[in-house]
């Protein structure tokens, strides 16, 4: 059998694509134009196989191995041309089971022969860069991580927006309710933050499916300002009570924005440990968490019950 190609790659949000675009062509990419991707996961037992079906171009199955780390990691793979993608997809179906379908739009380039750059655009995700250096054959990798990391500070890539796993993990892990994020960025614009400028906007979802949201309140008197997360507990309690099933919290901050210990601790009084809190920005979801995350060893209302 013969071995694996390999790639040093790395996978980051991409706040603004325009820019890294030109950024990458600044640096001397070279743009080979736009593809649409759909990747089918299959469930297996070992490493990752996925169908890829690309317009133009074709159909690959790709079967890879690397670790999930946010940080520049190596992955071996094989890639094999497949004729008739329906059959294989059918057959892989019927055997193994779909894990995961992600749809894309690719932006490719080129960067000094050998580096590919992605201009992601993922159905449901947002927007994303990828850098992957293809090694030669018999390569120890060094020069591969090198062109990684010049390529990564041409374009400007810092370690907040770095990315664990692919991106099948990602659409399994649970995309947001469509409206909730639409009511948290809603609140966002309705923030009262003349003194941070940091508007943030929360909208929480009860177990009925009620949805309520709130958005920060600042005061002259910094203790006295309301965080947007307590606001929508407010509107909750105001609106008849309920247990929280999924919450939003909404930023313009190219950092993630988490809520803070304060209002972890709202939350816990509501909302059970494994409820979902997709932290996002104007564009797109960053990340998904929880609340056993957020606030582990936690004390809550059962702790009380006596």
């Amino acid at each position: 059998m013969t071995e694996p190609s390999r790639n040093v790659e790395l996978k980051a949000i991409d706040a603004d694509p325009a820019r890294t675009l030109e950024r990458a062509l600044a640096a001397g990419a070279d743009d080979r134009g736009v593809l649409r991707q759909r990747d089918t996961y299959f469930a297996v037992r070992h490493g990752r196989l996925k169908l890829r079906e690309e317009e133009p171009g074709g159909a690959t199955l790709i079967a890879y191995e690397r670790p999930d780390t946010a940080a520049e990691r190596v992955s071996d793979y094989r890639l094999v041309a497949i004729d008739d993608p329906e059959g294989l997809r059918a057959a892989l179906t019927a055997t193994d089971g779909i894990r995961a379908v992600v749809a894309k739009e690719r932006r490719l380039l080129l960067w000094e022969g050998s580096v590919r750059i992605h201009l992601d655009a993922v159905e449901d995700l947002g927007t994303f860069v990828e850098l992957e250096a293809v090694a030669g054959p018999g390569s120890d990798l060094a020069r591969e991580h090198d062109q990684v990391a010049r390529l990564r500070d041409a374009l400007g890539i810092r370690d907040a927006a770095l990315v664990e796993g692919s991106y099948a993990d990602a659409v399994l892990a649970g995309a947001p309710d469509p409206p909730l994020v639409a009511l948290a960025r809603d609140a966002v614009r309705h923030a009262y933050a003349p003194y941070s400028n940091f508007p943030v906007g929360a909208a929480i979802r009860t177990t009925d499916g009620r949805r309520f949201a709130g958005a920060n309140v600042e005061n002259a008197a910094y203790p006295q300002g309301q965080c947007a997360e307590a606001s929508a507990i407010g509107a909750l309690v105001a609106g008849g009570g309920g247990q929280i099933a999924e919450v939003v919290v909404a930023s313009p901050s190219e950092e993630l924005c988490t809520p803070c210990g304060g209002c972890r601790q709202r939350l816990r009084e509501f909302a059970p440990l494994d409820a979902p809190i997709h932290l996002v920005d104007a564009d797109r979801v960053r990340r998904t968490t929880s609340l056993a995350e957020l606030l582990p060893l936690s004390f809550g209302p059962e702790h009380l019950a006596g």
